[in-house]
């Protein structure tokens, strides 16, 4: 079934192979298999079945809800989804808009923003290096991310 030595990533083989489940097999709203079933029936590494998951959902055709599982997306739902960490992200800037974070105060701490959000570790951390990359906040080598002063934030 996957070509384990030709010059196709296995994930992109699996989500293919996925993609064609869903098309034929499966209806919107329809439990997917789970990680831990992609790397029993595929024979393959975790990391490889959950990149075979996010190339679906990228696609907008499955979305997954944390602690539940990965689901069969409505034809045109999720395509035009945005990213969690841009979602974050976004979030994050409206409060500091809105003067809940004030500048030169520290921002709620990682482990504490995975929580809140349901999100992943590395998810947290492109937010917040979005945040940076757009002058929204600061962050201070061991000891935390700050709100940046108001004339050095985006005007728009």
């Amino acid at each position: 079934m996957l070509d384990r030595s030709g010059d196709t990533y296995l994930y992109l083989q699996i989500s293919e192979v996925l993609k064609s489940r869903i098309t034929s097999e499966l209806s919107p709203g329809d439990l997917l298999i789970s990680e831990a079933g992609i790397q029993r029936e595929f024979r393959v590494a975790r990391t490889t079945a959950r990149r075979a998951i996010r190339v679906l959902r990228n696609q907008g055709l499955v979305h997954t809800r944390q602690g539940e599982g990965t689901f069969v997306s409505c034809p045109g739902e999720g395509v035009e989804q945005v990213p969690l960490y841009r979602q974050i992200a976004e979030e994050i800037a409206n409060r500091i808009k809105a003067g809940e974070l004030a500048a030169h105060r520290p921002l709620p701490r990682e482990v504490a923003l995975v929580r809140q959000y349901g999100a992943a570790r590395e998810t947290v951390r492109r937010a917040m290096a979005l945040l940076r990359e757009q002058g929204w906040v600061f962050t201070i080598p061991h000891r935390g991310s700050y709100v940046s002063p108001e004339e050095r934030r985006p005007t728009s």
